[in-house]
């Protein structure tokens, strides 16, 4: 695979991944979404479908990892260290881009954020209130505490990162080409059962592009982008992706 062709392939698979991720967040949270207080479940399958969608379109050009965990976590199994660095810029691209994507197509929701007040990004908001948007774009920890958030977001991303590795070991999974819907499946697995402490980054891209461009767009009331989390799902995914990847090479 070709620099280009990786660039290219982890912008388009990752600006799809947020797109269908940060959209389903919008859908469920804004005011004035046929999807409104719809729930986790419905937030965990979007995201799924988004690994889904974006993997499968990347695959072809890049093996769509959209995840720099997953990338480090390759590379430390793999010791192959070169393309690392485009696979990286590819996906922080792809996940502003995502993020800007998704943003426009609730523009309206969005701009009709107008009023006072604050209430959980996941509990409905008085018609009158507005709504938080920062977890429509990144995550917010339920309880802040470093530690705990960090263990939580290391653990969550080696429950990802170790069987997206173990699954190369299955021929099958990849010439039949349902290797990509396993894993979208085990996201929404990782969503559904890891997902209630921090809202399960997992992944570094997918959290700290959509947070700038939280931090730049013209949202009304969009409240803080929280720099002093952002550190979290950004270092925890990193160190879960490097120990799968050395427990998958010491293990297999």
């Amino acid at each position: 695979m070709s620099n280009g062709d990786i660039f290219v392939g982890e912008v388009i698979g990752t600006a799809i991944l947020i797109l269908f991720g940060a959209g389903v967040c919008a859908a469920v949270t804004l005011k004035h979404s046929k999807a409104r207080a719809s729930g986790w479940i419905v937030i965990a399958f979007g995201w799924g479908f988004g690994v889904l969608a974006g993997a499968y379109t990347a695959a072809p050009l890049s093996g769509g990892h959209l995840n720099p965990a997953v990338t480090i976590g390759i590379a430390v199994d793999t010791g192959k260290w070169d393309k690392v660095w485009v696979y990286l810029l590819g996906q922080m691209v792809g996940a502003m881009l995502g993020a800007v994507l998704a943003y426009l197509v609730y523009l309206a929701q969005f701009n009709a954020n107008v009023s006072s007040g604050v209430k959980s990004a996941d509990a409905p908001a008085e018609e009158d209130g507005p709504t938080p948007t920062l977890g429509i774009f990144s995550t917010i920890p339920e309880i802040r505490n470093t530690v705990a958030n960090l263990i939580t977001e290391i653990i969550a991303t080696i429950g990802l990162v170790l069987p997206i590795l173990a699954f190369g070991l299955t021929k099958g999974l990849g010439e039949s080409g349902t290797q990509v819907l396993i894993v979208a499946l085990l996201v929404v697995g990782i969503g559904l059962s890891l997902g209630g402490p921090t809202g399960y980054a997992i992944n570094p891209a997918r959290d700290l592009g959509p947070r700038i461009v939280h931090h730049f767009l013209p949202i009304p009331n969009k409240g803080t982008s929280d720099w002093g989390y952002a550190l979290v799902p950004v270092v925890g995914p990193l160190i879960g992706g490097a120990l799968a990847g050395l427990i998958y090479n010491v293990a297999f």
